[in-house]
Formats: C-alpha cells, sequence, structure tokens
C-alpha cells in the first residue's frame, strides 16, 4: 500500500515535477486564499483566473507553446483585469466584485473567441485544464520560483494586510503601506494563478487557492494556524490529486481540486470552528 503512494513519483519524471512544483504551488496559494476570504473577496480569484485566459490563448495562438510566452501572456492580462476593476472602482465608487463581475465575462468571452480562431490549435486546452506532463523542466522552475517569492512577498507585507484585513481604518491612520501592499498582494495572486495553469489548469486553479482556505476556517481562529492549515491541506491534495490521475488516467487538474473539495466538504461537516456536527441547532421560536 506505501509502495502504491510513491511508486509512480520514483518511477516517472513527470510525475515528481508535477508533484514538487503542485506542492510548491500549493504552499503558497494556499495563504493567498486565506486573505482572500478574510477580504471577503473570494470571488475575485475566480474572475481574475478567467481574465489570464485571453491573455494566455492570444500568446499561445502567436508564438505556440512557449512558456515565457504563455507567462508574460497570463500574467498581463490578469494585472491588467484587477487593475482595470481598480481603476473602474476608484473613479465611479462600484464595488470592486461589481467591476470584476462585469469584466470577468468579458475576458471569458474573449478567451474562448481566440481559441476558436486559433483552430487545430485548440490543444492549449489540455493546459486550461490541467496536465500533470505540462509540467517540464522550465516549468518547474518556474513554479518554484514564484512559490518561493510568493512567500517571501507574503511574509513582508504580513503585518500591513492583516491590519487591513481586520482594521483597515486603524493602517491608514498610522502607515500609508497599505495600499502598496494590497497592490503587492494582488500582483501574488495573479502570479500563482497565472504560473498553477501549466499544471492545475487556469480554470482549475483557483480551486486550489480557495478550497483549502476555507476548509482551514472551521479548524482555527487563529491567522498563522490558518494559514499553516491552508498550505498543508493544499499540498496533502495535489499528492493525492496525482496518485488518483495517475491510477485511475484521469486528468491531473479536477483529480486535485476535487479532493480539495472533499476536504471542503468534511470540514463544513466535522470541523471544530462552526462546523454542522458542533454547532447547536438553533432553537426553534415555537
Amino acid at each position: 500500500m506505501l509502495d502504491m503512494c510513491w511508486q509512480p513519483f520514483v518511477e516517472f519524471a513527470f510525475m515528481r515535477r508535477a508533484l514538487i512544483g503542485g506542492v510548491a504551488l500549493a504552499l503558497s496559494a494556499g495563504p493567498l486564499g486565506v486573505f482572500l476570504i478574510l477580504r471577503r473577496m473570494s470571488l475575485i480569484g475566480d474572475a481574475i483566473a478567467h481574465g489570464i485566459l485571453p491573455g494566455a490563448a492570444l500568446s499561445f495562438w502567436l508564438f505556440g507553446l512557449s512558456l515565457p510566452a504563455l507567462t508574460l501572456g497570463g500574467l498581463s492580462a490578469g494585472l491588467a483585469m484587477a487593475g482595470l476593476a481598480a481603476w473602474v472602482t476608484r473613479r465611479t465608487g462600484l464595488r470592486e466584485d461589481a467591476s470584476l463581475a462585469a469584466l470577468y465575462p468579458i475576458s471569458l468571452a474573449s478567451g474562448v473567441l481566440l481559441l476558436g480562431l486559433g483552430g487545430r490549435k485548440l490543444d492549449l486546452v489540455h493546459l486550461l485544464f490541467g496536465s500533470a506532463l505540462a509540467v517540464d523542466g522550465a516549468t518547474l522552475n518556474g513554479m518554484l520560483l514564484v512559490a518561493s517569492g510568493s512567500l517571501l512577498g507574503l511574509a513582508l507585507i504580513y503585518r500591513a494586510l492583516a491590519l487591513d484585513s481586520f482594521d483597515p481604518l486603524f493602517l491608514r491612520s498610522v502607515s500609508r503601506f497599505g495600499p502598496l501592499a494590497y497592490g503587492l498582494f494582488l500582483t501574488l495572486v495573479v502570479l500563482n494563478l497565472v504560473i498553477g495553469f501549466q499544471a492545475i489548469g487556469a480554470l482549475m486553479v483557483v480551486g486550489l487557492m480557495m478550497l483549502p482556505a476555507a476548509a482551514a476556517r472551521f479548524w482555527s481562529r487563529q491567522l498563522p494556524v490558518l494559514l499553516l492549515i491552508a498550505a498543508l491541506l493544499g499540498a496533502v491534495c495535489v499528492w493525492l490529486g496525482l496518485l488518483l490521475s495517475y491510477y485511475a488516467n484521469l486528468p491531473s487538474g479536477p483529480c486535485i481540486i476535487l479532493l480539495a473539495g472533499a476536504a471542503y466538504v468534511f470540514s463544513v461537516i466535522a470541523g471544530p470552528v462552526h462546523g454542522l456536527l458542533r454547532t447547536p441547532p438553533i432553537p426553534s421560536a415555537l
């Protein structure tokens, strides 16, 4: 039984690369998801993940399967979408979630149209939904670089980001670092989503960011513990998801996300912090 848990990663180099890159991505994306939930921005990850689609599709259409081109195209599109939503919010007063909700279908439709114009090049779809085979040496190096840089950047802005999430008025009274920390935080979110679509898919990677974070909320009230639980839970889901993908001959991205979803459902039911089995029933008014 133990041999089955490690044999694919020992035997096949592409499985090792997928495991190392996926675990690194989980360790960096999970904590970012916790802060998205704290800031009531849970849907921004999904919106930006779809915003990456036109940039990645255009880069593929023009340059083919070039990692620098795909990364630069997706990063530019994701940052442009986040920046445009923030600009519309500041200039018009429209809530940022509403701005993203308006831009999200535009980006999605543009990406689908570009994929359609690509004709026979529609092989990009397997990148958008994830494939362990897509993690070559260059992609793995990129994932490790983004993950390490993301963790370092999050550590640098941790205090300001935590204060801005819980008490933004107090942070504004003692520091002007809030907007800068928020901008860096959004950049880290986009970077993780962009680099993750190589192995998990642009339309799947947001699940690795948000599901472990949402599940962690049912196991602790302490922010550092939440960050740790989200990171470790995501890493375990990557490992088990790759095993399921290998033995069942299924796409790796959906396997990872479905296991993360199962962990979330279990947390909702059995979690000690407001889990269904731990929460006393609401008394009847009758």
